[in-house]
């Protein structure tokens, strides 16, 4: 296994720390005596996590670990490290703690399903299709960590809502593009002459 791919593992590893972390200190809260021990532990697991998968591309890049089994992990952990954190903060109901709006959630969730469904359509057609990340939809991710690293440090609440509104504006653009792109791919899939199988 690649040192890449160990380190994806990790940052997979991290996910339930960071949600364990979360639980707790929602529910000191809850009993009137916030811990904010527990809180540090998520930033510190949200915040290396994030900065791993950074870290893990860099590697892979760099000492050519490209695998197949880290072009599966590394969405995986990315999307599940986004998601807990999206899906957490929406629903806890902490004083001083900026909580993610339901629109916002739903814009995320979105986007992930237009590439899902989107790959699986273009996956039917027979092609290998080779799909790689948009500027757009990068400056939209590196916002939306920015916004959960600002929200979890308990930033301004200004700050958070400028993050998540500038996040949600690129999520939304990336949406366009995305499917823009899809459109574009499936049009020349379909416009490609069927094989003449007459012998």
């Amino acid at each position: 296994m690649t040192l890449a791919n160990k380190i994806t593992f990790a940052r997979i590893g991290l996910i339930p720390i960071f949600l364990g972390a979360l639980m707790y200190y929602q529910a000191s809260v809850r009993d009137g005596a916030p811990d904010e021990i527990f809180r540090w532990i998520a930033v510190g697991a949200f915040l290396t996590a994030a900065l791993s998968d950074a870290l893990d591309g860099f590697i892979a890049r760099c000492f050519n670990q490209h695998s197949y089994l880290g072009s599966i992990l590394d969405p995986v952990a990315d999307k599940g490290l986004v998601l807990s954190a999206l899906i957490s903060l929406s629903w806890m109901d902490v004083p001083g703690l900026f909580r993610i709006p339901i629109w916002f959630l739903v814009l995320v969730l979105t986007r992930d399903v237009v590439l899902i469904v989107g790959y699986c359509i273009l996956h039917l057609t027979g092609e290998r299709v080779k799909i790689s990340a948009h500027g757009l939809g990068k400056t939209a991710t590196f916002l939306m960590m920015t916004a959960l690293s600002a929200i979890l440090l308990k930033l301004p609440m200004d700050w958070c809502q400028a993050f998540v509104i500038l996040s949600g504006v690129f999520t939304l653009l990336s949406i366009v593009v995305y499917l823009r792109r899809g459109v574009e791919l499936f049009g020349q899939f379909q416009l490609l002459p069927p094989e003449d199988t007459r012998k």
